[in-house]
């Protein structure tokens, strides 16, 4: 069990929830703030890292399991579904069989051990759009053979989903898995379907001015200019990209270009002393960076949501997380496939 520590107000656990649910490679508690919000009783998380744990404890009160690798699955309690965001390491498909003993050495195994333990009624794994074609689609196959016929479960073709669709202004392409247990008997599934109304990054934008920490020094814009200019002289659309308030946003992704991709145009500030070291001053262009909150927004955490940590913990915490608001819609269709079950 997650250990207790100092009681949190902002997402209470449904204790007399209406299904119960284990939430792994647990990171910030997106997926658990998406499935508490389907009036489920989360009976266990596990997180290794620990900038991400006290955000989690901040939120949620309890501090998640360490490293799921030493972690014996039969200590975990049952539960009803398991949700994983499990990381995409390196699959090696040396094996001849391509299953459940090929995967060990990689975090999935990890999930496929507990699943294989606890039986869960159904599950919901979500990893990078990338896993789809990684290795020319051996890891995917790879996946789909361990959790289809050495655990028998129920997998319908996994989905791409983008957040975009599902009213987060982000462009956020993230592939969905989801089974069930063969005995409930379930032979389909519907992926959710998306929302016709789009939003805009005005819909998560700050509502008061920032400080001078978020806005780019010239010295810093210049540099970013020329760079883009020279990608741009070979044909290269790589470099740092201006989101207008009425347009969505790019992936927020962690390191790289991830925040220069985002940068907006925010003309309120009017004091430009800088608050952190920077070459040259603060630049009169009104160009910034989004701010972790505004980052938080974008993956559809609520404003309850507290940020216990730095502003560089934050951003990589926000860019690792789930789309909240599309794992929901994914989460009901489960929900409804079980519960139509019942009624059988």
């Amino acid at each position: 069990m997650a250990k207790e520590a100092h009681k949190s107000n902002s997402f209470d656990n449904k204790k007399d929830g209406k299904f119960t649910f284990i939430d792994l490679f647990a990171g910030i508690g997106g997926m658990r703030i998406a499935f508490q919000n389907l009036k489920g009783n989360c009976v266990f998380s596990s997180e290794w890292d620990k900038f991400s744990q006290k955000t989690y404890q901040a939120n949620f009160g309890e501090i998640p399991e360490g490293d799921i690798t030493k972690i014996d699955a039969k200590n975990i309690p049952s539960h009803d579904v398991l949700v994983a965001g499990f990381p995409c390491q390196a699959f090696s498909i040396a094996g001849r069989r391509a299953g459940f003993e090929d995967t060990r050495g990689t975090l999935f195994f990890d999930v496929a051990r507990i699943i294989k333990e606890k039986q869960p009624k159904a599950f919901l794994l979500e990893n990078v759009k990338g896993l789809k074609n990684h290795k020319g689609g051996k890891t995917l196959n790879t996946i789909l053979n361990v959790l289809r016929n050495d655990l028998g479960y129920y997998v319908p073709e996994p989905q791409i989903l983008n957040a975009l669709n599902f009213g987060l202004p982000q462009n956020r392409e993230r592939i969905v898995i989801v089974g069930f247990r063969k005995d409930l008997k379930i032979n389909e599934f519907t992926y959710p379907a998306t929302l016709n109304e789009h939003k805009v990054f005005a819909d998560v934008k700050e509502t008061k001015p920032v400080t001078a920490r978020y806005y780019l020094s010239t010295t810093y814009l210049k540099c970013l200019k020329q760079h883009k200019k020279r990608h741009a002289s070979k044909g290269n659309g790589f470099g740092y990209e201006i989101i207008p308030d009425n347009k969505h946003t790019n992936a927020i992704v962690v390191g790289g270009m991830g925040k220069e991709r985002n940068l907006i145009i925010d003309p309120r500030l009017k004091d430009f002393t800088p608050e952190t070291k920077i070459q040259g001053k603060v630049n009169r262009e009104g160009i910034r960076r989004m701010t972790p909150r505004e980052w938080a927004r974008l993956q559809g955490f609520p404003e309850k949501f507290q940020i216990p940590v730095s502003n560089a913990q934050a951003y990589k915490q926000f860019g690792n997380s789930v789309p909240i608001n599309m794992v929901e819609a994914v989460g009901n269709e489960i929900l409804r496939h079980l519960n139509d079950n019942k009624r059988q």
